[in-house]
């Protein structure tokens, strides 16, 4: 927790004006005058990037670098406007949108487009692919349901849950995607299902219902039996958490004791 303030308050400072130590040397965004924006930009991007790379492969990483991101947010509304930029960019499915094949557009495009990273033509393999689309959901479902604890809490949450019911509503209106949809849907309600379940109540399990009963099959119709992994850890979460009238809280979430360490 102290490590974590001190990371808040260095990117805080640095956004602020303030001198900072970074690599042995003494910056300022004042030295240039575009310094701020660059590095609102950068910022950005590196948080996005955390959740590609670290919460892809560390998924409680996802709650530490979410709730320095929400704070920082809250304080620098830039850094989210960039933030959702990079991430739209990214992850097409966080808006959410399945950008469609464009006549004209080359094969590499549209897997770019798809969010695939294209190396000298040679395509991502579809498990990394998929690891770092549910990193990038991960932390974003992490940063609506968090808020830096030591703000002043006078506003509302710059991005709060009412964006991941929004985000929620919209996927089930979509045609699903094999393979992406099932993981995405999991992902997203281990991370913040707890918080809309507690929002939302009734309605929230109006819409698990619905889930279960009208868009899984619809899953399930698209998936061929060498994707059935993800759609089978989804349905036993489902039905779990049906059963129980509850979602338990996510792995690695941020308890009160650890801001004490």
């Amino acid at each position: 927790g102290s490590q974590l303030r001190e990371i808040f308050d260095k990117i805080n400072n640095l956004l602020s004006g303030k001198s900072v130590q970074s690599g042995g040397r003494t910056v300022s965004v004042t030295q240039h005058p575009q310094g701020l924006d660059f590095v609102y930009y950068k910022l950005a991007e590196k948080f996005v990037s955390q959740g590609e790379e670290e919460v892809a492969s560390h998924r409680e990483a996802a709650f530490p670098i979410a709730v320095v991101a929400s704070g920082i947010w809250e304080i620098h509304p830039r850094v989210g406007d960039l933030f959702l930029a990079h991430l739209h960019k990214k992850c097409p499915y966080s808006v959410p949108f399945y950008p469609a094949f464009k006549e004209g557009t080359s094969m590499e495009e549209y897997q770019r487009m798809l969010g695939y990273q294209v190396k000298d033509s040679k395509v991502e393999e579809q498990d990394h692919f998929l690891k770092r689309m549910s990193g990038m959901i991960r932390l974003y479902a992490a940063i609506i349901q968090l808020r830096w604890p030591y703000g002043n809490r006078q506003g509302t949450h710059p991005h709060g849950l009412n964006y991941g019911w929004r985000w929620l509503a919209q996927m089930l209106n979509m045609e699903p995607l094999a393979d992406v949809t099932a993981t995405l849907l999991f992902d997203f309600l281990e991370v913040c299902g707890n918080a809309l379940m507690k929002q939302y109540q009734v309605q929230f399990w109006k819409m698990i219902l619905l889930i279960r009963e009208d868009y899984f099959p619809r899953i399930e119709a698209i998936t061929s039996s060498g994707q059935m992994g993800s759609l089978m850890r989804f349905k036993q979460f489902l039905e779990e958490c049906l059963q129980k009238k509850e979602i338990p809280l996510p792995k690695g979430s941020l308890q009160s004791s650890f801001w004490r360490s």
